[in-house]
């Protein structure tokens, strides 16, 4: 259900989407609704959101907002991630609350997992 002024959908950048839809449905489980060949959205995420057809890469070096994902097992998130081709940007870490590390996608997009859970 849509709810009055609270964040809705995110939007991605990819130069290459099947690699996406590949990647977070293998890692996360996602689905995928292509809308043309530019174009694709995703749901079962947490939000729904989508990928849209790109040179650029969301990056915190860059600036841009890190999406964190939350996981009960990091160790084996972490691993599902490099087994389906992200790459490890910044190797787990403890920080007040928990731990967690930063990964990029296959188009480079760099996101964050985390974990409360402390042997996981």
């Amino acid at each position: 259900m849509n709810k009055h002024e609270k964040i809705n959908y995110v939007e991605f950048p990819a130069r290459n989407i099947e690699a996406a839809k590949t990647f977070f449905t293998k890692v996360f489980g996602w689905s995928f609704v292509d809308y043309g060949p530019e174009y694709t959205s995703f749901s079962n995420a947490g939000i729904d959101g989508g990928f849209f057809k790109s040179d650029l890469k969301v990056s915190t070096d860059n600036g841009s907002a890190l999406i964190v994902f939350y996981s009960k097992g990091l160790e084996k998130t972490q691993s599902k991630i490099e087994t389906a081709g992200g790459s490890i940007i910044k190797p787990i870490f403890s920080f007040p609350g928990g731990r967690r590390f930063h990964f990029g996608d296959p188009n480079g997009n760099e996101f964050a997992v985390w974990t409360d859970v402390k042997n996981s």
